[in-house]
């Protein structure tokens, strides 16, 4: 169940990042995250800890809330 919920979560980053016409450097800029860190978000590696969930909202300009309604 956590790996379907990671990839899932993976996919809606990627989209939204892609839709924005963000690299993944720009979103880790905007984030104050590690590039390689919003990679490994988007290849599922990696799970996310609250704090980081609320960095990338604010970089995708929405609510944490927004964030986590994008995953389908």
């Amino acid at each position: 169940m956590e790996d379907i919920i990671l990839k899932k979560f993976a996919e809606s980053v990627k989209k939204l990042r892609t839709e924005k016409g963000l690299s993944q450097e720009d979103l880790a800029l905007k984030a104050n995250l590690d590039r390689t860190y919003i990679g490994r978000i988007e290849r599922a590696e990696r799970n996310p800890s609250l704090i980081v969930l609320y960095k990338l909202a604010i970089a995708f300009d929405m609510d944490l809330s927004e964030l986590l309604k994008t995953i389908k």
